[in-house]
């Protein structure tokens, strides 16, 4: 089969297709055809620099998350999966995929089945590839951390990337009030979907007024400032780090997190067929479809790369397979 195989650092440019081996399957291992998968920063990540980690499997497939059908599994996981039957519609996201084990990049992936989903959806597989990481990242931040509610009014901060699209969709179809931050004016018009589009430079404190709940994407570069930016009881998510600032160095929970304000975190590791089945019912329940940036082919895996490198694409890069 035709796959992604990185071996050390490996720029956009240097992306090409290799053959190797199909994989069979193994106890509690299934085997998926790869339709369709959506790219995300993580992954770009591990090609510039993370991949030179001793925790990091090499040579590997990266790919966190794809979605496809169930092309093989052995007799006695059938009984313990009855919902992974041959054929089945799923979608695998995360559980070390792509850095622990081999992951989507490639025609096949040999995925555990934990982390393989059954999905019913109406949605094509190049909408069904730009949902599985993106609107569950979205979803544990809205509703598991930060308890999102209709009468809730939500920032959205670094909101032009596939997962602030997805914030700002899931929390208007519940009803809430968005407001959304970008640091490119030429951005803006990209927020309408938002009650509010505001242009950041950083400071947000004394700008924005009665939010009660904040989703920051951009991380640590603006996170004490975002504490300050919302209301008493209000409550932060940090989930994003494009701000490209990893952690915070001499934080002090006593002085930086402001008196009645909550900081909490999202982390997608760990998702479960129950969650997964909610996202699906609830984006078909309000006729929900993702916004896709680009799609390639995975034979223009290369320039697809390059796409995900630059930065410039305004939404869930997609290859089909």
């Amino acid at each position: 089969m035709k796959a992604v195989v990185l071996r050390g650092v490996t720029p956009a440019e240097e992306i090409a297709l290799s053959e190797v081996t199909m994989p069979k399957p193994v106890p509690g291992w299934v085997l998926v055809r790869v339709r369709a998968f959506g790219m995300n920063h993580s992954e770009q990540v591990l090609r510039l620099f993370e991949i030179e980690n001793d925790y990091i499997q090499k040579p590997i497939i990266p790919g966190i998350e794809c979605v496809g059908e169930v092309a093989d599994l052995l007799p006695e996981d059938a009984g313990r999966y009855p919902q992974l039957k041959v054929g089945q519609k799923v979608a695998a996201l995360m559980g070390g995929m792509g850095r622990s084990f081999n992951g989507s990049y490639a025609e096949y992936a040999l995925l555990p089945a934990n982390h393989v989903f059954a999905v019913e959806s109406s949605l094509g597989w190049a909408e069904l590839a730009a949902v599985p990481e993106t609107y569950f990242t979205a979803w544990g931040s809205l509703f598991e951390c930060l308890q999102l509610k209709a009468s809730d009014t939500l920032l959205v901060r670094g909101a032009t990337c596939a997962l602030g699209y997805a914030a700002i969709q899931l929390a208007r179809a519940l009803g809430a009030k968005v407001v959304a931050t970008t640091h490119r004016e030429s951005k803006l018009p990209l927020l309408d979907e938002a009650a509010e589009a505001i242009l950041d430079d950083g400071i947000l404190s004394g700008k924005v007024h009665g939010i009660t709940k904040a989703l920051d994407l951009v991380g640590c570069r603006n996170l004490l400032d975002t504490l300050s930016a919302v209301e008493k009881g209000g409550v932060v998510c940090n989930t994003g780090i494009l701000g490209g600032v990893f952690a915070l160095n001499g934080f002090d929970p006593i002085k930086d997190i402001p008196n009645g304000v909550y900081l909490t975190g999202f982390f997608s590791n760990f998702p479960d067929a129950s969650t997964i089945r909610e996202i699906f019912d609830f984006m078909e329940a309000k006729a929900l479809s993702p916004k896709i940036g680009a799609q390639f082919p995975f034979e223009k895996i290369r320039e697809a790369c390059m796409a995900l490198d630059s930065g410039k694409v305004n939404g869930k890069i997609v290859v089909t397979v």
